[in-house]
Order: structure tokens, then sequence, then C-alpha cells
């Protein structure tokens, strides 16, 4: 049990999953935008200290930050892809299922929401907001949107979210490499920042 916890541990701490290697990288930020659970998974944060460290620290990310967006954009693109699949398959289904540790139906009611206001931009405006950006794909695949349709603004998305937040990283890394100092402040300042839309949306929905 003590292993699993620290192996969650691991999970919720983006230094931690950088210093283990690209490919645990590559793999949460898949599973955050493919998996069901992956909501709880530190996406921006995770995506911009990737960008902060390739500038300032090349022992613990040994790539340039051009292969590294790339690497991660693809990442995303195809977790996305996983997410949609999966919401066609389970279908309507989805809303009946019981909530449960990893599962919150008022997550997918937030999202479903979302997509009332601003359609397939969801898709691309969800990329940047916690909790929309794992559940966005899969309703896509619940309501079967077109598959072309969701690929494009699949594509834009994950350019858009991964490139933004990681050559923003890249930038202060580059222009002020002290900031590496202050880490701890900056991941509170994003989960604050990208929690404070998620809330608004809940609240609308819930008002609704």
């Amino acid at each position: 049990m003590q292993e699993v916890w620290e192996f969650f541990k691991t999970l919720v701490n983006p230094e931690s999953i950088i210093k283990l290697g690209l490919p645990l990288l590559l793999f949460v930020i898949f599973a955050e935008t493919g998996l069901l659970v992956g909501f709880f998974l530190p996406g921006d944060n995770l995506v911009f200290i990737s960008g902060l460290l390739c500038a300032t620290n090349q022992d613990v990310l040994k790539i340039n930050i051009t292969e590294l967006i790339l690497l991660m954009s693809l990442a995303a693109i195809l977790g996305n892809t996983a997410g949609y699949y999966f919401g066609k398959r389970v279908g309507v289904g989805l809303y009946k299922r019981e909530d449960s540790l990893l599962f919150k139906k008022r997550h997918l009611e937030t999202t479903r929401s979302f997509y009332e206001r601003h359609g397939g931009k969801t898709l691309i405006l969800g990329r940047f907001l916690p909790i929309i950006r794992t559940f966005a794909p899969i309703l896509a695949g619940v309501i079967n949107i077109d598959f072309k349709k969701f690929m494009l603004y699949n594509l834009i998305g994950a350019i858009a979210w991964i490139g933004s937040v990681a050559g923003i990283g890249y930038f202060l890394g580059s222009e002020f490499p002290q900031v590496k100092e202050y880490l701890n402040y900056i991941v509170i300042g994003l989960i604050i920042l990208t929690s404070i839309p998620v809330i608004i949306t809940y609240r609308k929905e819930r008002k609704g």
C-alpha cells in the first residue's frame, strides 16, 4: 500500500514526473486527456514546468524545446482521440455511472454545460481548463461529434495548449533562470488561475 501511495504522490507532482523521464511525462499528458480518471493529474503545471526546465536544466530534460512541444502535443492529440473513442463506446450510459473516488458525475455535467455555450470550440478552450480538458473528448464521443471535425479541434487545441503553456515556461526559464527557485509558488498560482473558470462554469450549471 505504501508503494502505491508513493507512486500516486509522484503522479501529482510535476517535478517528480519530469525527473523520472520523458516517457512518463508523455504518458501523464496522454492520460490526463484520454483516460476518465486523468482529471486529477497536473496537466498545466506539468507542461509549464517542462518548458521551464527545458530552458534551465538540461540534465533533467535532454531535449530541445521544439522536440518537446511536438512530442507533448502528439501525446495530447492521442489522448483526446482515445477519450473520444471511449466516449463513443460507452455512450449515454456514462450518465448512469455511479460516483466513485475517481469519477464524479458533476464533472461530466460541468463539461456538458460548457459544450452548450461553446460548441465544438470546447475542445480548444477546454484544453486550458482542468477537468473539462479530461471530459471534453469523452463527451464528444458520447454525443457523436463528426470525427473529422473532432480531429480538427483536437489538433488546434493540443498545439495551442502545449505550445503556449510550454512556450511561456521556456521563455521565462531562458530570460529569468532564477524563476525555477519559485516553482512551488508558480504551481499554486497556476492551480488557482485554472480552477477559477471551472468553478464559475460549475456554479452556472448548478443555477441553470
